[in-house]
């Protein structure tokens, strides 16, 4: 599990100097926009094959293909989850640690899957343009009357105008929940996939509600983003009740795939020692091996850490995610030689997943043997050619190039880095137009350095605009 750092999130807005009417209503909307500025994408190839599969049969019950929806993993402890105007979901890890359950967070994704495909995330500038012109308007009448020595009356128009623009936008935002739990309830349907994880999730969410005393009365509703949790399981357990696939058992592969990630997660995410109170050593089943190697490894103790690989790989020997993470255990104790034989299985097992593959690359790099080099050019290139938003496999591969001399693709695979990161604009262009000039030009390579020199001179001038 590698944490990356901030990246923009497509579709995401960044602030603007606007009225405050809209100020006040981003920042109600920070719980979404908050990840897309500060938080860490987590990368994980077992996760991410987790949720892809768990994902998947609600994409053809929504009538798109496998795959065309991509789930992401935020390293940040709140549960929570949204889209951001594109087909992508961005789950928090705080969500995956309150879910008991697979079909807790299918029930989530079915719910953001109805955000995806009611453009909900596009749409919501429709809201804010309707909340925008009844704040105008107000502050335009507000300014006659003030104008013409009504001071008190001016004041009080803009204020209402103000009040009445953020009900008109609570309202907005309170449809589209109510419509993206309905259609989440359809694709569950669909699926075969039973709603009981979608009303118990929402159920710890009112739970959440009672703890922090929020009102659960209908003039609390209107100042709110969505529905009352109360009101939204009463409507949708009438909905799931009747539904065929109720009482069908949760998939056993699935439900056993979780509870590996679910405490992979923890293990990675939480203090060693909450860990190993929670995972004791008594406890020698998969997950809570896998829990323990993290907290080992974090707390600088990799033999007891490499022991529960072991107990892991007892279980499942060419387990590649098994393998894979033996081998970043060796690598960040400072032994690459070792570490590379089993990343060269995990690869293997896992049909060249470009994660694990950059992993090796790394560790062959690490050895600083240039006989490595030549494949770690070789998995490096499979891994950015099968996922070419994995920043620190651009890097690796910069380094490969820069070991042969290759200075334009060194620069080529520095730009591509940068413009993956947040933040990097210039970066990115400098190097960028520094490929550009020791390339073919009309090459491939050529063409994608003007691509991305492209995109970020237009991002270089917005941030020299903004100043």
């Amino acid at each position: 599990m590698t944490a990356f750092p901030p990246q923009p999130v497509p579709g995401a807005p960044g602030p603007r100097p606007v009225f405050r009417i809209l100020l006040t209503l981003l920042a109600m909307l920070a719980v979404a926009m908050r990840p897309a500025m500060a938080q860490s994408i987590l990368r994980d190839a077992e996760t991410e094959a987790l949720f892809q599969d768990m994902m998947d049969p609600l994409l053809v019950a929504a009538g798109l293909q496998p795959g065309q929806v991509r789930v992401h993993l935020l390293g940040d402890r709140s549960i929570n989850a949204f889209v951001a105007g594109s087909q992508d979901i961005y789950v928090f890890s705080g969500l995956i640690e309150a879910a008991d359950t697979a079909e807790e967070v299918q029930g989530v994704l079915a719910h953001e899957l109805g955000h995806v495909m009611g453009g909900h995330a596009i749409r919501v500038n429709d809201g804010a343009k309707a909340a925008t012109n009844i704040s105008l308007l107000s502050l335009l009448l507000g300014a006659a009357a003030i104008a013409a020595g009504a001071g008190e009356a001016g004041m009080g128009v803009m204020m209402a105008g103000q009040q009445a623009a953020m009900g008109k936008f609570l309202a907005f935002s309170r449809v589209q929940e109510s419509t993206a739990d309905a259609a989440g309830a359809q694709y569950l349907s669909k699926a075969g996939i039973s709603g009981r994880g979608s009303l118990a999730f929402f159920k710890k969410l009112q739970n959440l509600e009672f703890r922090y005393a929020v009102k659960q009365d209908d003039d609390q509703a209107y100042g709110r983003t969505h529905p009352m949790s109360g009101d939204r399981i009463q409507t949708l357990r009438e909905v799931y009740v009747i539904d065929p696939a109720w009482n069908k058992p949760a998939d056993p592969a699935i439900e056993k795939r979780f509870q590996r990630i679910k405490a992979k997660l923890s293990g990675y995410m939480s203090e060693p020692e909450r860990t190993l109170r929670k995972f004791p050593e008594s406890n020698s089943s998969i997950p809570a091996r896998y829990a323990r190697a993290y907290a080992w490894h974090k707390s600088a103790y990799p033999q007891k850490a490499l022991a529960e690989v072991e107990g892991l790989l007892a279980t499942d020997p060419n387990d590649p995610y098994f393998l894979e993470l033996e081998g970043q255990v060796l690598l960040e104790s400072g032994r690459p030689e070792e570490a590379i034989p089993p990343l060269r299985k995990a690869v293997t097992n896992s049909r060249s997943q470009p994660l694990i593959s950059a992993t090796l690359g790394h560790a062959l790099i690490a050895t600083e043997d240039p006989a490595n080099f030549p494949e770690a050019e070789r998995v490096l290139k499979t891994a950015v050619a099968l996922d070419n938003q994995n920043p620190f496999a651009w890097y690796q591969l910069g380094i490969v190039y820069a070991n042969k001399g290759d200075q334009a693709r060194a620069a080529l695979a520095s730009a591509e880095r940068y413009s993956l990161e947040g933040g990097q604009a210039g970066l990115a262009l400098r190097n960028a137009e520094m490929a550009m000039q020791g390339l073919p030009q009309g090459s491939p390579d050529w063409i994608r350095a003007q691509d991305i020199s492209m995109v970020a001179r237009a991002e270089v001038e917005r941030e020299r605009k903004r100043r």
